[in-house]
């Protein structure tokens, strides 16, 4: 899990008020805070929605009393608050929570924390909204953006590499060669070791530069703050961890460019954070105290799906060259430091891959018969799963994936997987064993704490592997209560740079009950808001999906955007001769009605695929024939980064020209193109998730079984939020005007259809059959 650090604002910071009491002394406080911010920052003005969203806030929040002490007088517990707002488009809700919140908080000499799902909302709060609130509020305060430490470097694994020492980089260097032992195989593992040799040496030229630009001063070690941002391979090498880290007792901790960020964080009055690093945070003190804070959670629908990230366990079961390299470490640092493990590690460590091995086999057993897996590959089942006689599969798509229906293994996999978790949890606790002799080390003998800091990095580099085979063994060890749910359990195996990947998995099913576990039951006060948290006219499902649902705190409110929908927008929806079920038929003819309507699109314009794969094909249709006119026209997701394409798309509609994006899911939130840069939204699909998803198809067979409806309750709900988010592309300010498009009949023609419709903004409702548009 990322520790975050802080990324200082250049605000001021200023003397907390004395606490207030009583609750309608902070309600007048905070609603006082927002009137002076709308009658006197700049560019602001009046909006209803905004006064009715900052009301509900100040009220929600001002019963409650932070801290250790603070008891409600009729409960053990202190009293909470949770202010959930859904705030269409345009209400303007981040001025509306920020401009109530942090005086609220100031005036208790509390802090606030706000977390967001995406980068581009961050950036906003910290180069604009917080800026502006700062130089606009009676009380200045200081704000902060915090980071996972693995955007900094680690000074010392930089230092290690720098000139491109390879022996340095043997722990870092990713596997090849799968374990394959025949001659063939040998000579493909020599050729990628005299090629790692190569890279590592190049390698090494980029990390000097680094090095000496931070003795330099032109660089604070920030990934972010580099001209040319690296990848993801020349950086995860010298990433700052917290495996490799010994804190105060390494030798660079003093010039650390994490640690030198993070000791900022006493100065910060506002942090913000993202969903996934505030919850891969919980109790490592890293932030303050969910209980003794103010929380925001901006963009809230995406709590859900990121917690049951955060608890999903994966183990890569082909790739086990790290293992060799195990005891090899261990040796090297309990020799270091004259301490005896208390196992035979090589014996563990053979018995670890052993394990891993059989359980490769048992899975491409398994998978190898399945009819997907002949198809990427186009090999028998019974060919060998990796480099068999040194040949290679082709890259030929999208993985396999395998799931064990009700989460239950097979008698066989779980005598392995328990052989498997038995040993890696032994090793994990000589590593762990080591690691505590290693700090003691260095605290007691500070003139050792290099050396320490050097051996305990080569533990960190392999702990995570061990740490994901674990957990992954005990989720997969795991089975399911009375009344309880089972985890999601499944294999995934795919074919790249011509090897064979395959992946064990868990993830326990309910997000609701992850989220109410570990999140809200620390949380005293917050505001939850989102433009989609309603759907299908109900904000119940998101309640459930967030741990919310049966929380006495809640308090909810929908707050209308000022857009007259009506007016400004129509939502055409056109009455295709192929059923959308027929996949191939309905595609063609889609695909067709969207080459015509392009033809019709001026200035700006969004179509959003509902797969990779028919996103391909329309773009087959503009590389060919009648409508190859078109494709100058076009710019498509994945050609080049998302700010280089909405950069290209914006100088063609100041020009003039019409341009047409192109885009996935991504592409259908969190785009803002207002004005001409997006007349036209075209929505080739109801974007029902993939029917694969191995999680989603876990969930529906629990529901089926204790005799529930998982499309009415799970599908159909999620879908209607992903339509909303997909819509809300179209207007942007009151000003704009705009046409969405929708394809997929469904949505009139079915009673989920209508309902989805109720969720979405009052567009002008419109049918077009045959090129003929009526009144829905």
């Amino acid at each position: 899990m990322s520790t975050p650090t802080l990324e200082p604002s250049s605000a001021d910071t200023g003397a907390s008020a004395a606490p207030v009491a009583g609750p309608l002394a902070r309600e007048a406080i905070a609603l006082a805070a927002f009137d002076h911010v709308v009658a006197h920052a700049p560019g602001y003005r009046a909006r209803p929605g905004q006064r009715e969203m900052a009301a509900h806030i100040a009220h929600t929040l001002s019963g409650v009393t932070l801290g250790d002490g603070a008891v409600a007088s009729d409960a053990a517990l202190p009293a909470r608050g949770i202010a959930v707002v859904q705030a269409g488009t345009g209400v303007g809700k981040s001025a509306a929570y920020a401009s109530t919140v942090i005086p609220l908080a100031l005036a208790q000499q509390k802090r606030v924390i706000i977390s967001t799902a995406t980068v581009a909302l961050q950036e906003q709060l910290i180069a604009k909204d917080l800026p502006a609130l700062a130089a606009t509020l009676p009380q200045p305060f200081s704000f902060a953006l915090a980071k996972g430490r693995g955007r900094y470097v680690c000074r010392l694994k930089l230092d290690q590499l720098s000139g491109g020492d390879a022996a340095s980089a043997d722990l870092f260097e990713s596997d090849d060669g799968g374990g394959d032992t025949s001659a063939a195989g040998m000579a493909a593992q020599a050729v990628a070791s005299a090629a790692a040799a190569a890279r590592w040496q190049e390698r090494g030229v980029q990390y000097t530069a680094w090095a000496n630009a931070l003795d330099g001063g032109s660089w604070d070690g920030d990934r972010d703050r580099l001209d040319d941002p690296p990848d993801g391979s020349l950086w995860a090498p010298v990433a700052a961890e917290r495996h490799t880290c010994t804190a105060r007792h390494c030798p660079s901790y003093n010039s650390c460019s994490y640690y030198q960020a993070r000791a900022k964080l006493a100065q910060a009055q506002v942090i913000v954070v993202n969903h996934d690093l505030l919850l891969s945070t919980l109790g490592l003190h890293a932030l303050p105290a969910p209980q003794d804070c103010y929380l925001v959670f901006d963009e809230a629908h995406h709590l859900g799906s990121v917690a049951q990230g955060q608890f999903t366990a994966s183990m890569d079961l082909m790739r086990g060259h790290w293992l060799d390299k195990l005891p090899r470490a261990v040796d090297e640092v309990a020799t270091a430091i004259d301490h005896k493990p208390t196992i035979d590690v090589a014996a563990f460590t053979k018995e670890l891959k052993s394990a891993q091995t059989e359980l490769a086999r048992l899975a491409m057993q398994r998978i190898g018969s399945l009819p997907a897996w002949l198809d990427l590959t186009g090999r028998s089942a019974g060919r060998s799963p990796a480099r068999a006689g040194g040949g290679s599969f082709n890259d030929a798509g999208a993985p396999v994936v395998d799931r064990f229906d009700g989460g239950v293994l097979p008698a066989e996999w779980l005598e392995v997987v328990g052989k498997l978790h038995a040993n890696a949890s032994s090793l994990l606790k000589v590593f762990e064993a080591l690691a505590t002799q290693l700090k003691a080390n260095a605290r007691e003998n500070p003139g050792d704490a290099a050396r320490c800091a050097k051996l305990y990095s080569r533990l960190g580099v392999l702990a995570p592997r061990l740490q994901s085979a674990q957990e992954t063994a005990s989720y997969w060890q795991q089975a399911a209560g009375d009344g309880q749910p089972p985890l999601a359990k499944w294999l995934e195996a795919g074919v790249s740079h011509g090897l064979v990947t395959l992946t064990a998995h868990a993830c326990p099913l309910q997000p609701g009950s992850l989220l109410r576990n570990h999140l809200w039951n620390q949380v005293r006060a917050a505001v939850v808001t989102s433009a989609s948290l309603t759907t299908c006219g109900s904000f119940d499902h998101f309640l459930h999906e967030s741990g919310l649902a049966w929380d006495g705190a809640v308090a909810a409110r929908e707050v209308q955007s000022p857009f007259d929908h009506a007016r400004q927008g129509r939502l055409v929806v056109v009455q295709t001769t192929a059923d959308p079920k027929d996949v191939d038929g309905y595609t063609r003819e889609m695909l067709a009605l969207l080459m015509a309507d392009l033809r019709e699109v001026e200035r700006g314009a969004l179509v959003l695929f509902t797969s990779r794969a028919q996103m391909r094909q329309a773009q087959g249709l503009l590389e060919r024939g009648e409508h190859g006119a078109l494709r100058d026209r076009v710019l498509v997701q994945g050609e080049a980064s998302r700010t280089v394409l909405l950069r290209r798309h914006a100088e063609r509609v100041a020009e003039g020209k019409p341009s047409v994006l192109f885009g996935l899911q991504s592409f259908g939130e969190g785009l803002d193109l207002p004005g001409e840069l997006c007349e036209w939204v075209f929505i080739t699909k109801l974007p029902f998730a993939s029917p694969s998803d191995p999680v989603g198809q876990a969930r529906a067979d629990w529901l089926k079984s204790q005799g529930r409806d998982p499309f009415s309750e799970l599908v159909v709900p999620a879908t209607g939020a992903r339509l909303l988010q997909w819509t809300g592309r179209a207007l942007r300010t009151e000003a704009d005007e705009a046409v969405v498009v929708c394809y997929d009949a469904r949505l009139l023609r079915q009673s989920y259809g209508r309902r989805m419709l109720k969720g979405l903004p009052p567009y002008r409702l419109q049918r077009r059959v045959d090129g003929v548009l009526t009144e829905a």
